[in-house]
C-alpha cells in the first residue's frame, strides 16, 4: 500500500481538522478507499496512487481556502471536495466589494467609512500615504489590514510596524523585563489588529521568522526596507530627525503608511512634530498621498465621538 505524509505549515491543526476531527470525517466519507491518520500537524494517507494524487489536490485546495478565509466549515469543505475544476471557483471570487481580507474565524475586514475607503484607494495608486486624524478613526486598523492583504497576496515579503516609544524617551533600559516585554506596551495596538487578522499560530510563526517585525522607531536607523509594507504609527510623536530618518529608509518595492494624530502630541512643548513638518514639505510630491480623517470616521464606542467634540470645545475656548 502506498503511503504519503502531508504536513500543515503555519496552521493550527485543531482549527484545520475541526472539533472532534470533523474535517477528517468528511475527508473519510469522500475518500472511503483511503486510510487517514492525523497526528498533530501531520496527516498520513494510505491507498492507490491515483487516489492519493486526487486527495493531495483537494487538501491543497482546502489549505488555500483556509489561508484566505481563516476558517473551514462543512459546506465549504463539501463544495471543494465535490467541485469538478482544479480549484473551486468560489475561492477566486473573494474580492467582494470593500472586503480587504478575511480575518480570524472568517471575520470580514473592510473599511467602515468614506475616508477609510479613501485610504485603500490611495494606497493602490501611491507608494506612501499619510493618514491623519483623531483617535478611534481606524487609521491603524485599516493600515494593518492593507499590510496583511499585501503580504497574503505576495505583493511584499514582510510587514514592519513601528512607532516612537516617546513615553520613555526611546530609552527603555529602566523598564523591567527583556526587550520584547519592554516594547510590548507601546506596540499593543498593532498586536491587537494583527490578532484580528492572522490566526495565532501563523502570527507567532511570522513574528519568529521576521516576516512580521514590530519594533520602536529608533531600531529603523541604518536599515533599507525593501519588499516591505511599513507602517509608522503615532507619527505625531516623531522629531524632525526621526521622521526624516524613517522616510529615507524606503527601499525597492516598498509601501509606507504614516499614521498620526496632531491633537495628541507627547513631545516636549518646544519640540516641533516631525509629522506636521512632513505633511507640509511633502504635500505636492508625486507618489505620496495624504488623507485626513475626522470625527465622522470614528468607529469606536459612540461616546468617543462625543468626548472628542467636548474636548475640542474646551481647547478652542
Amino acid at each position: 500500500m502506498n503511503e504519503r505524509t502531508i504536513t500543515l505549515t503555519d496552521i493550527d491543526p485543531n482549527d484545520f481538522f475541526g472539533s472532534y476531527n470533523s474535517t477528517i470525517e468528511q475527508l473519510k466519507n469522500h475518500f472511503p478507499k483511503i486510510k487517514l491518520v492525523a497526528r498533530g500537524a501531520k496527516l498520513k494517507i494510505y491507498g492507490e496512487l491515483t487516489l492519493l494524487d486526487e486527495f493531495e489536490n483537494r487538501i491543497e485546495q482546502l489549505i488555500k481556502y483556509f489561508n484566505r478565509y481563516n476558517k473551514l466549515d462543512e459546506n465549504s469543505i463539501e463544495r471543494i471536495l465535490t467541485s469538478n475544476g482544479k480549484e473551486d471557483k468560489t475561492i477566486a471570487v473573494m474580492n467582494a466589494k470593500n472586503i480587504l481580507l478575511h480575518g480570524v474565524n472568517g471575520r470580514l475586514i473592510k473599511p467602515q467609512t468614506d475616508n477609510q475607503r479613501k485610504m485603500v484607494t490611495l494606497m493602490q495608486k501611491n507608494d506612501m500615504l499619510f493618514a491623519v486624524g483623531p483617535a478611534g478613526t481606524g487609521k491603524t486598523y485599516t493600515a494593518v489590514a492593507l499590510a496583511v492583504k499585501a503580504l497574503k497576496e505576495k505583493e511584499v515579503r514582510k510587514i514592519i510596524l513601528t512607532r516612537p516609544a516617546v513615553e520613555s524617551g526611546e530609552n527603555l533600559g529602566f523598564l523591567p523585563g527583556d526587550l520584547k516585554e519592554k516594547l510590548d506596551p507601546y506596540m499593543q495596538p498593532l498586536y491587537d489588529a494583527l490578532r484580528d487578522m492572522i490566526p495565532h499560530e501563523k502570527l507567532e510563526s511570522h513574528l519568529e521568522k521576521g516576516i512580521i517585525q514590530i519594533a520602536p522607531l529608533a531600531f529603523m536607523r541604518g536599515r533599507t526596507l525593501d519588499n516591505a509594507f511599513v507602517i509608522l504609527d503615532e507619527a505625531q510623536n516623531t522629531t524632525h530627525n526621526q521622521m526624516k530618518m524613517f522616510l529615507t529608509r524606503m527601499g525597492k518595492s516598498a509601501k509606507f503608511i504614516i499614521n498620526g494624530d496632531p491633537g495628541q502630541i507627547d513631545l516636549p512643548r518646544k519640540q516641533v512634530s516631525g509629522l506636521k513638518e512632513s505633511l507640509l514639505a511633502l504635500k505636492n510630491v508625486d507618489g505620496i498621498a495624504q488623507v485626513y480623517l475626522d470625527d465622522n470616521d470614528i468607529v469606536r464606542h459612540k461616546l468617543v465621538k462625543r468626548i472628542i467634540s467636548a474636548y475640542k470645545s474646551i481647547e478652542t475656548d
